[in-house]
């Protein structure tokens, strides 16, 4: 019997407790899930790929079919590389499912062999983005109710 692999990816700049949750119950649903950090030259990164994918090793640390790999390039390549047949996308509102829908449909125009699945995070995260997190440490203010700890503890390094 063949085992499923999945991908996750993402900037995950930085990873969120939201991240968290859909990496968690992908985990349940998937022999294997690759948390694919990678590139994105329409966004600016405040964290470097090696301290992003470094962060999600300390996170994911507990799940034992959760790896986490850096990847450039296009990702049904990448997916491809790795033999997964999955690229799980979460949906925190109606907002993000009309670029993740036409972006579904050009990862199957280029590999119909890999399909796409959506999954919605808990409700407690699903107004939280990395974006948002970035913004609130920015400016001071109290994270932890939306990242770990070892995230927010990089987080203000960052912004002393």
């Amino acid at each position: 019997m063949s085992k499923i692999i999945a991908i996750y990816p993402g900037t995950f700049d930085p990873i969120t407790k939201g991240h968290v949750d859909i990496i968690e119950r992908s985990s349940r649903l998937f022999d294997k899930i690759i948390i694919a950090v990678g590139e994105n030259s329409k966004k600016k990164t405040i964290f470097t790929k090696e301290a992003r994918v470094e962060l999600a090793k300390k996170i994911l640390v507990n799940y034992a079919n959760v790896e986490i790999s850096f990847f450039s390039g296009l990702l049904v390549d990448f997916a491809q590389k790795n033999n997964a047949t999955v690229i799980i996308r979460g949906l925190r509102a109606v907002s993000d499912f009309e670029y993740e829908f036409q972006m579904a449909d050009v990862n199957r125009h280029l590999n119909s062999n890999i399909e796409t699945i959506f999954l919605t995070p808990t409700e407690q995260y699903s107004y939280i983005s990395s974006s948002m997190v970035r913004e609130i440490a920015e400016l001071g203010g109290d994270i932890l109710p939306f990242v770990h700890e070892e995230v927010a503890i990089a987080l203000k390094k960052l912004y002393r």
